[in-house]
């Protein structure tokens, strides 16, 4: 079986081979920590987590480098006030990197909170000046950049003149993107509309500001990946992945700085998730169609009934193909949570399967195997690698009702299979062992602090836990190696 890809850029499903046979390097534009990390971009990092993940479990070493974007940049009309590092230091009235750091740290809690695996190298953009600086020397120095008034901008005419081709992965027109393009960020310092900055020159408002061979100034957000990527990958690496919203211009800018400096395409696999809705509409805050993802799993919102844990949100988001529009909503995180819930009672209820070797199943089990792995190696296709787990749990009722039967070894290779799926191609958590995991450790602290108060001998706050713990069904027995609980 062959893994496939949709190339963004060919715009066709490809058979992937890395460029290091059992090695794949994947890059991964992160967030802007300026504020909180929002749902749609959730499930983009879920969706690239569910990549890894799989690569990982199909033999493949991968090197999974997502950055931190943490500089501020102006928007298109190159106001200041516009920058969103600025605003939010101004609203908040904290310094920069407290900004940074307090963003930095929510969006590793949820992700965190979501199961996602941490990447292999989580560069920052400020901590790549250096990286940023010399490629934009070496853009001046092969005539595809130009200085201006303190700011540098990579010349997009010179570059189609040469005969590359910018526009190549948005399938974009460059005459026609000259023609509808108006010079709001350079303010009359570029040669042409369509060249975009590799480094800004700071105005006396800006905040975060480097010394340059071209005066005190910031990178351009193109720039960054590209410094981040290449140093960590190579200057030619796999896959590069994001949301559909970056394909223009931020990745077409990537391919064209990458080709500019190198002489060769920077990546061979372009891969984009797709945007999230709610309630069939775009996610938008202007429009009140908006939630955050800790509001979704605590269930302080306007827009559903009910709280859902991670795992379930997880699930619900994989539930769609990567490429998909995925849309949710009550009644969908209600199925989704329906789902889940069969799906872990089966891994419960196989633990208590005997297997018999006496008759032979219907259920074809490498039959099963392959149909799984070929969902896997059709571009990552969860949507239809989940139906394939329902099988197996139809399978596992019938099992235990006695309906169906399976043999020693059948049993093993199906429970190894299925962990293997759920636990880490999915990456869902098992709720009901979550809890268990959890009341233990906060009944140890529990006892501790009981022990504690006898051993200052405050009786009355020790008595007052063993008997609000008894009065819960939990009964703490002292022993001479210590307390333990007993549920009754």
């Amino acid at each position: 079986m062959q893994l496939k890809l949709y190339n963004s850029l060919t715009g066709e499903k490809e058979i992937f081979k890395p460029i290091l046979e059992g090695n794949v390097g994947m890059y991964v534009c992160g967030p802007t920590v300026y504020s909180n990390v929002h749902l749609g971009n959730v499930r983009t990092f879920l969706s690239f987590d569910f990549i890894y993940r799989t690569l990982m479990h199909l033999g493949y070493k991968v090197r999974y480098v997502r950055n931190i974007t943490d500089a501020g940049h102006l928007t298109d009309d190159g106001n200041v006030d516009n920058d969103r590092f600025v605003k939010q230091t101004r609203l908040e009235k904290l310094e920069p990197m407290e900004i940074v750091q307090k963003y930095t740290v929510d969006f590793h809690k949820v992700l965190e909170m979501f199961n996602l695996l941490p990447p292999n190298i989580e560069p920052t953009a400020t901590g790549h000046i250096v990286e940023q600086i010399e490629l934009t020397q070496k853009l001046i120095e092969r005539g595809f950049a130009y200085e201006s008034n303190g700011s540098v901008y990579f010349d997009v005419l010179e570059y189609n003149k040469r005969g590359l081709n910018y526009g190549e992965l948005s399938k974009r027109n460059i005459e026609e993107l000259f023609a509808n393009t108006r010079d709001l960020d350079g303010q009359g310092e570029k040669k042409n509309p369509q060249d975009f900055a590799l480094w800004k020159k700071a105005s006396p408002a800006h905040i975060m500001r480097w010394n340059s061979p071209w005066g005190e100034g910031f990178p351009g957000w193109h720039l960054e990946c590209t410094a981040m990527s290449t140093k960590y990958l190579g200057e030619k690496f796999d896959i590069h992945g994001g949301g559909m919203d970056l394909k223009f211009p931020h990745h077409e800018c990537e391919i064209a700085q990458g080709k500019a400096c190198n002489d060769t395409a920077p990546v061979n696999y372009w891969l984009h998730a797709n945007m999230l809705t709610m309630n069939s509409q775009r996610m938008s805050k202007s429009t009140g169609n908006y939630i955050l993802p800790m509001q979704l799993v605590t269930g302080e919102n306007d827009f559903f009934e009910k709280s859902f844990h991670p795992s379930i949100v997880r699930f619900c988001f994989l539930q769609a193909h990567y490429r998909s529009v995925l849309d949710i909503s009550n009644d969908a995180m209600i199925a989704s949570e329906k789902g889940f819930i069969r799906l872990m009672e089966a891994v419960k209820v196989l633990n208590s399967v005997t297997p018999d070797n006496g008759r032979q199943s219907e259920f074809n089990l490498n039959e099963w195997k392959n149909k799984c792995y070929d969902a896997l190696n059709d571009d990552f296709n969860s949507p239809i690698l989940i139906a394939h787990l329902f099988e197996a749990v139809k399978y596992i009722f019938a099992l235990n009702e006695g309906k169906e039967t399976i043999s020693t070894e059948d049993f093993e290779d199906l429970k190894s299979t299925l962990h293997a799926f759920i636990f880490d191609v999915l990456g869902l958590q098992n709720i009901e062992e979550n809890n268990n995991e959890k009341l233990d450790q906060t009944l140890k602290v529990l006892i501790e602090l009981r022990n504690q108060a006898r051993k200052s001998k405050n009786f009355d706050l020790s008595d007052q836990i063993r008997d609000k713990l008894l009065a819960e069904g939990i009964e703490l027995k002292d022993g001479r190696d210590g307390t333990t609980y007993v549920l009754n």
